[in-house]
């Protein structure tokens, strides 16, 4: 496995032991309960969740780390165009965990450029403007947002795409600046997800029993049919068999593995 952009580790303690465990593919067989105990010893309080509120995992996420420390750090990215239910959700997990999320903005002067020199729903001509959106609203506030941290926690599993089908457990994300990534349910089906979430009553988003799979930006989501596959619902009138927003496009690449 290719390592990448080490250097932002270069004065972290907990180094040698990361880069050991993943050349060693070590925590592939470590449950996701482990991986994140694990974690939280490492580098909590510099450990964050992205959370977006609009899938399952990342509530499993949030409820099975609650559960082992109750401090630890939520972030979700708004970029304005989400759907009520969505903050309906991110107002539930406030009140069932007592947790402050950490809501991520985008830059508003980037957004007014954007909007200005093309159009309001100017994502919806071309995928490079599409692109461009996401961009904006969520891959340049991460990269802010995880200059702060050392590790954060990501939903990503295998089986959701071919662009993360070598999604791995831990990794070193170049994209973030060389910080370390978690995908402790990287090896989970979507049915394991939704019996931990039916065991543990956790909260999810309401627009999953209107057959959303996932919930992204309101204009670029909607609901799909039976036997549709889960990602059809987004970006809907582009044709790409692999479509991404930008936050996890290097896993099929360097093994960095949301």
């Amino acid at each position: 496995m290719a390592l990448f952009a080490v250097d932002a580790l270069a004065e972290k303690p907990f180094r040698d032991e990361v880069l050991d465990l993943i050349r060693r593919d070590a925590v592939e067989s470590w449950s996701a309960e482990d991986l994140l105990t694990w974690a939280v010893g490492k580098f909590h309080p510099r450990l964050t969740i992205s959370a977006s509120f609009g899938a399952p995992e990342g509530m499993v996420l949030i409820d099975m780390l609650h559960r082992i420390d109750p401090t630890t750090r939520v972030f979700v990215l708004d970029t304005g165009r989400l759907h009520a239910a969505t903050y309906d959700l991110i107002d539930r997990v406030r009140d069932r965990y007592d947790k402050q999320v950490e809501v991520v903005f985008p830059d508003a002067s980037e957004v007014e450029s954007f909007v200005r020199a093309k159009g309001v729903n100017a994502f919806y001509e071309s995928i490079e403007n599409r692109k461009q959106c996401c961009q904006i609203r969520k891959v340049l506030p991460m990269r802010r947002y995880l200059a702060g941290v050392d590790a954060y926690v990501t939903g990503l599993r295998r089986d959701q795409n071919a662009n993360r089908a070598e999604t791995r457990k831990l990794a070193i994300d170049p994209a973030a600046g060389g910080i370390i990534k978690l995908a402790p349910l990287a090896d989970w089906t979507h049915e394991r997800v939704l019996e931990y979430v039916g065991q543990h009553q956790v909260p999810v988003n309401r627009l999953h029993r209107e057959g959303y799979p996932s919930v992204g930006c309101e204009p670029c989501t909607r609901a799909i049919g039976p036997g549709d596959d889960p990602r059809a619902g987004r970006w809907w009138w582009e044709n790409d068999e692999v479509k991404e927003c930008g936050l996890h496009v290097h896993e099929e690449s360097d093994g960095s593995g949301i």
